[in-house]
């Protein structure tokens, strides 16, 4: 069974191009059947292959402890007898579930995939892989057929997706590299019960999950109540959800490469966060392309389609074929659609924030960013870029540090270390803020600063290793101003560019 099963994964990733001959592969475990069984399948295979061992990253969730800290161990420990490199995090995943108001399962999903994304960045890895399977394909599909998807839906997991595609919170990411790293699921068409025994085979002793059996989740309902029902009216139900999921993909490539064929035809302007049709070229399309389309834009402008199901699609497309010029649509998230002369506006909330932006001649930023360190970095979907050089500490210099305008600042290096980026404010965040004497929240800093509510959202902040160096544009950290024993200065300012970046 082992070797039948190895050779199924190995022919499942050459027909799927998962694994190939330069990659470096980091695995996700977190102890039980499926990614235990998966990392014992993948050194196996790149071993075959002559790859470089695969790297272990393990995510404690702090949810059913003390268990969650005995697997952490647990898979430490496999690593170690494995001689495999092992990373391990640990994040307080309830709390942050209440502080964003999601589901566990959510914000577990992304506090789990940007650790994975992280680990991956660290060590140079170009392909994660994680522990899904046939059964957990099946429940996929069944979740969102329950929750009236459409095709994209329907097509369940794909084998392989490049993570910075996923619906990842922005708090969580810590942006890496300019390298792409795909997220591949090898055991996608491996039913679980075959995983099993591959552990069985192998003496691996997995470590189970009793959460998995809380009914309380939804995918838990699926898996012990309602597929074993369906099966008694379909003992084949798991293969046919299967069959729909792989017709469901294909065909939505199919549309896909449709609204390619369309895009350029429909396009008025896509400019910061607007998207413009052109209206009667949109309205003369089949209902199935408009549908596609509308969704395409959306899915430009907001990075996911969150919160966008069938009824806002359906009542859009009614209301802009009445063709009442002036109709504005507002659906969830702050996005809009308005019916105008010869165009269809579609704009996401953040347009009218970055226009109140400009107002107040500010620069804003709507997801972490790398600060290249000598060199520019461009705040997408502004005019806006941050240019950053070092300069030796001399004397000359201290006369433009006194004179540093507001949206420049010196900073000393040792404060910043070589891992820095811009981000917006988060729960809690506090600082020293220079010349107070005393600790600030940032939430209080802002109201004190009168900044105007609508940006402090947007307003860069920025951070060396989550320790925030300056509220930019405001004030520096105590910790990071220039003194006499300053070597080394990083000065930092943001200039305004005189294009606005494409969509």
């Amino acid at each position: 069974m082992g070797q039948d099963l190895l050779e199924k994964i190995k022919s499942f990733c050459q027909k799927n191009r998962l694994i190939t001959p330069d990659d470096t592969l980091v695995v996700g475990v977190s102890g039980g059947p499926d990614s235990l069984g998966l990392l014992h399948l993948l050194t196996s295979l790149c071993h075959d292959l002559n790859l470089p061992p695969p790297t272990v990253a393990h995510l404690n969730h702090q949810l059913r402890r003390p268990d969650s800290d005995v697997e952490a161990d647990f898979v430490r420990n496999i690593a170690n007898q494995w001689q495999l490199p092992f990373f391990s995090e640990s994040r307080p995943v309830a709390d942050l579930a209440a502080q964003r108001r999601q589901s566990l399962e959510e914000t577990a999903r992304q506090v789990r995939y940007a650790f994975l994304w992280s680990i991956a960045d660290k060590v140079g890895a170009n392909k994660i892989a994680v522990g899904h399977n046939a059964d957990d394909q099946v429940e996929t599909v069944l979740m969102h057929f329950l929750r009236g998807s459409g095709l994209n839906g329907l097509r369940g997991m794909a084998s392989q997706v490049n993570i910075a595609a996923l619906p990842l919170h922005p708090h969580d990411i810590t942006p890496p590299s300019s390298k792409p790293v795909a997220l591949i699921r090898p055991l996608l068409d491996t039913p679980r019960h075959e995983i099993e025994t591959y552990c069985h085979a192998h003496q691996l002793n997995p470590r189970y999950d009793s959460s998995n059996q809380d009914t309380t989740f939804f995918r838990n309902r699926l898996r012990h109540e309602l597929l074993p029902y369906l099966e008694s009216y379909n003992p084949n139900i798991r293969q046919r959800l299967q069959n729909t999921a792989k017709i469901a993909a294909a065909e939505n490539d199919l549309i896909e490469q449709q609204v390619d064929r369309v895009w350029p035809d429909i396009i008025a302007a896509a400019v910061a966060q607007t998207i413009d049709f052109v209206r009667e070229s949109w309205l003369d399309l089949p209902m199935g392309m408009k549908r596609a389309t509308l969704r395409r834009a959306i899915q430009q402008l907001q990075g996911h389609l969150f919160n966008i199901g069938f009824d806002h699609i359906e009542n859009a497309i009614s209301v802009l074929a009445k063709g009442q010029t002036g109709a504005l649509i507002t659906w969830p998230d702050g996005l809009t659609i308005r019916l105008n002369y010869e165009t269809i506006s579609i704009t996401s909330n953040l347009a009218s924030v970055q226009e109140q932006a400009a107002d107040f001649a500010l620069p804003a930023i709507s997801r972490p960013l790398i600060v290249q360190l000598p060199g520019l970095t461009p705040l997408p979907l502004t005019n806006w870029q941050l240019k950053t050089t070092l300069w030796p500490m001399t004397r000359a210099a201290w006369p433009k540090i006194k004179q540093a305008t507001r949206w420049e600042a010196f900073i000393d290096a040792a404060a910043v270390g070589s891992n820095i980026k811009l981000r917006t404010r988060q729960p809690g965040d506090q600082f020293h803020p220079l010349g107070a004497g005393h600790r600030k929240t940032v939430k209080r800093f802002m109201i004190d600063a009168k900044i105007p509510a609508a940006y402090r959202r947007r307003l860069p902040i920025l951070v060396a290793d989550d320790r925030i160096l300056w509220l930019c544009g405001y004030r520096l950290d105590d910790r990071a101003k220039i003194t006499e024993q300053t070597r080394q200065v990083v000065h930092l300012t943001f200039e305004r560019i005189d294009f606005w970046t494409k969509s």
